[in-house]
């Protein structure tokens, strides 16, 4: 299965909180962390809800 890394580049303050528990459910923490998860269609919808704070690359 396919990985992608997710990293969080623009603060979620001030955001929505469903975007803020995204962001969370994502296990993303701080400013810059990243991480990686499998190439999943849930993880891609998650992806899209918030895809103006996080970049993503495909590994």
């Amino acid at each position: 299965m396919n990985k992608i890394r997710i990293k969080l580049v623009r603060s979620p303050f001030g955001c929505k909180p469903s975007q803020r528990l995204t962001i969370k459910a994502l296990g993303l923490r701080r400013l810059n962390h990243t991480v990686e998860h499998n190439d999943t269609p849930q993880i891609r919808g998650m992806i899209d809800r918030v895809r103006h704070l996080v970049s993503v690359d495909e590994l």
